[in-house]
């Protein structure tokens, strides 16, 4: 199985606002950049876009680690709340919706088709990767919000 490591940053100006993400798709040294947006998003919302895309566009069934500097990310899938918001209807522990559903809701097949473990790093604490894709997500929203504007 080929292990892949995918590094992972979204962010939005105004929350919500216009909004960009980035992945870095590392296979044996190889990098692959991909990125995205939306011109009206939350942060958490581009978060878990970097990390869905990413995964959706291995081809095969890969050993993949996520490094995410997203707690929201992170958490919900190594802390068993995403498995627990499906069991109880897509709502919370607190009964209330959770947002972004449909998002959650195309990452659970990427989950059990690949072998997935996720990573925190704190984000903006100079680990290249994080502030490269931090970076080309910036540029991303202030180009939606050049071409708008």
């Amino acid at each position: 199985m080929k292990e892949v490591t995918i590094y992972t940053d979204g962010a939005c100006s105004g929350n919500p606002g216009p909004g960009g993400w980035c992945a870095i798709l590392v296979y044996r040294g190889t990098e692959r950049v991909v990125k995205g947006g939306e011109p009206m998003t939350t942060n958490n919302r581009m978060e878990l876009s970097a990390v869905l895309n990413a995964l959706q566009l291995l081809k095969e069934p890969c050993r993949v680690t996520v490094v995410s500097d997203s707690k929201y990310v992170v958490d919900a899938v190594e802390k068993g709340w995403l498995q627990s918001w499906q069991r109880n209807g897509w709502r919370k522990a607190d009964k209330k919706p959770v947002l972004n559903v449909e998002l959650w809701q195309e990452l659970l097949p990427q989950l059990t088709r690949h072998e997935v473990s996720f990573s925190w790093i704190r984000g903006h604490a100079g680990h290249p990767y994080n502030e490269r894709c931090d970076r080309i997500a910036v540029e991303y929203y202030q180009r939606l919000t050049e071409d708008n504007g």
